[in-house]
């Protein structure tokens, strides 16, 4: 009779307090997942760590929500007009809805701590490419199979989203088609591995050293030192020269020309000489394999050779021509022997 003078209906009394025992119960539960949390901390296994983490705030608002709807349906105190609150769909779709929270959180955290273990001991960062791909994927598409439940809860006509998922994949996919033509084509790069960081290699025209390969593109620092950022679809679509491989050594072919009337096998002669003389007294050629020397070519105004050497690295072109050319300069001159120009003979009959 108290309560009905004060203007208090005894139900709303009762229903408040079922939530708050609900409040109370989910302040517990929070102390208890806290203590959980520390104990996990202290064990060896990341499994606890994982579980706890997925469970613990959704059973917390999960309790809450259960004593709001054991309130208003125990003590009826939901209103005329507000009675569609009822509707058992409501209550399936909270608990598809909560699912979904601890099953995404359940598998991202899994896929971050055991993916992310393994990956860390791999060489290559394909394999964390994929775990924050999959990262994504996961979250995405366990939400959007859940709102795809509730509205079949809700009995409302799932096919045009269906579709128009499909639709949007199908724009965003080719709008996204160079970005993962790249991101496939970085993994390609990856496993196959066609050249690594710090080799020289030759891509179309662009010549340099490979200074870093990305999730998009790959960078090149010519000799010039400028950055080539090449896409890695080009890349995995072009030939590849790597000079690096397999190992440093690099044959040059140093073309030479002479006058007609010289002797081709003292030429030849000469050059050997010239190119065994390179590699005792620089640091550039090796000697196994042995220098070689061809008579190529009667051309109009020369006879042509071609003098074979092998680097000692990839990266000594400039220094390799400059000494043999100069070594074959000074011989030739000693020796007599002419470096031809283009010229034409004129016979004029009387």
């Amino acid at each position: 009779m108290a309560l009905e003078l004060s203007g208090f209906e005894p139900n709303y009394i009762y229903a408040a307090l079922t939530i708050l025992v609900g409040i109370i119960i989910a302040f517990f539960v929070r102390t208890f997942v806290k203590w959980l949390e520390a104990k996990a901390e202290t064990t060896e296994t990341k499994w606890d760590d994982i579980i706890i983490a997925a469970l613990g705030f959704p059973v917390q608002i999960t309790i809450v929500v259960i004593s709001v709807y054991v309130a208003i349906t125990t003590f009826n105190i939901v209103p005329e007009n507000a009675q569609f609150l009822l509707n058992p769909a409501y209550v399936t779709s909270f608990y598809i809805l909560i699912s979904a929270w601890i099953i995404s959180s359940l598998l991202h955290d899994i896929i971050t701590t055991y993916g992310r273990f393994l990956a860390g001991k791999s060489d290559t960062d394909l394999d964390d490419r994929l775990i924050d791909l999959l990262e994504l994927v996961v979250k995405y598409v366990i939400w959007f199979a859940a709102i795809m439940a509730v509205l079949n809860v809700f009995e409302i006509d799932i096919t045009p989203f269906l579709a128009g998922a499909g639709i949007v994949g199908i724009a965003v996919a080719l709008a996204a088609q160079d970005f993962i033509s790249n991101f496939f084509g970085g993994a390609i790069i990856k496993v196959d591995k066609p050249f690594k960081v710090g080799d020289r290699v030759k891509i179309n025209d662009n010549y340099g050293n490979v200074i870093s390969v990305g999730t998009r593109s790959t960078r090149i620092q010519t000799l010039d030192y400028q950055i080539v950022t090449i896409p890695n679809s080009t890349i995995t679509s072009n030939v590849i020269i790597n000079y690096s491989e397999p190992d440093e050594k690099l044959r040059f072919t140093i073309p030479v020309s002479v006058a007609y009337g010289t002797d081709p096998r003292r030429v030849k002669q000469i050059l050997l000489e010239v190119a065994r003389e390179s590699i005792k007294k620089t640091n550039y050629l090796l000697d196994d394999p042995a220098p070689t020397v061809f008579f190529t070519e009667f051309a109009e105004s020369s006879l042509n050779f071609i003098l074979r050497v092998w680097a000692r690295k990839y990266n000594t072109p400039d220094e390799i021509k400059d000494d043999i050319n100069i070594r074959i300069a000074e011989r030739f001159e000693a020796e007599g022997i002419e470096i031809p120009f283009p010229q034409m003979d004129v016979h004029m009959k009387k």
